[in-house]
């Protein structure tokens, strides 16, 4: 399949969003802005010559689908609830292969300030991922080449040539900054239901919410940017991206530690002694990483209470 490119699906110049535009507008300019990121990092994606390209695309798609999320009320939901599913697939597809590098990054800078033997030893590990990573791009080249991926670069493109769809006229419409505040009651009750020691699973899905808070805020930045609400947004958009950096960091050592534990066990019975040690070393390190987060990020939701 030849590379998507702007000219082949003829997208119209770059929108923009002025405060006195419609909302719906808003949400159309974000889709556009995305749709020309995710193109702009296909070519690099394919080749795999640098891995931003593959985090860049990615970060395209979890976008587009949360700025569908959260203009849900503004928009016709069979409509978003389709194109959120195929991104979703698309995202599927991507998801291994960056999960990955940043596991390899990870080992690499780890097993880098080892001695010599625990070094070579760690090579191990490493040399495990990278065939895992070989499968992965397979299978996310096939995603890339698939028909179903061009129909949906079309169906992107459709919702920046035209006027989205939205519901029937009968239904009122939220102002703009109900979104970020519905998606921030949502991460209030979450946090109130998790407790003072919430399992690792469920500050994960914490660290999604407060996800969701910022794409929505960052979404209607731009509708009430330089007034007293465009503030306040501001500082809530910021106290949720920190949030969220520190509850991905603990979610990152918790999944480092379990796919560690993995590499070891699909190694089989016959491991040098060696490899079983640095193996151990990282799991303890990650362990203390994700620990030393769990620590943090009640302050963290206390500046998004705050700024909320």
């Amino acid at each position: 399949m030849a590379r998507p490119a702007p000219d082949a699906l003829d997208l119209p110049a770059p929108l923009t969003a002025a405060p006195s535009d419609p909302p719906v507008h808003h949400v159309r300019a974000a889709l556009d802005l995305r749709l020309r990121a995710l193109l702009r990092h296909d070519p690099g994606t394919r080749t795999g010559s640098d891995i931003e390209d593959l985090h860049q695309m990615r970060v395209a798609v979890r976008r587009m689908r949360a700025t569908l999320t959260a203009a849900r009320p503004l928009l016709d939901p069979g409509w978003a609830g389709g194109l959120r599913a195929e991104l979703g697939w698309l995202g599927r597809g991507l998801g291994p292969v960056r999960d990955l590098d940043v596991l390899l990054l990870r080992l690499r800078g780890e097993i880098a300030g080892l001695p010599d033997r625990e070094r070579t030893a760690g090579g191990v590990l490493v040399e495990a991922v990278e065939a895992e990573r070989v499968q992965a791009r397979a299978a996310m080249l096939t995603v890339l080449d698939a028909s179903r991926y061009a129909a949906l670069l079309e169906r992107l493109a459709d919702a920046v040539r035209l006027p989205l769809p939205t519901p029937s006229a009968t239904r009122s419409q939220p102002d703009l900054l109900d979104l970020p505040r519905a998606e921030l009651r949502k991460l209030s009750r979450d946090v109130r239901r998790a407790g003072a020691e919430p399992p690792d699973e469920v500050l994960h899905a914490l660290r999604i919410r407060a996800k969701r808070v910022r794409y929505t805020g960052e979404l209607i930045q731009p509708a009430v940017r330089g007034t007293p609400a465009g503030r306040r947004l501001k500082g809530l958009v910021t106290a949720a991206a920190a949030l969220q950096e520190v509850l991905g960091d603990h979610q990152d050592a918790c999944v480092a530690e379990l796919r560690i534990r993995e590499l070891l066990d699909g190694l089989g019975d016959v491991v040098d002694a060696h490899v079983v040690f640095v193996a151990g070393r990282l799991v303890e390190r990650e362990r203390t990483r994700a620990e030393a987060k769990r620590d943090e990020w009640q302050a963290a939701w206390a500046d998004v209470a705050a700024a909320g």
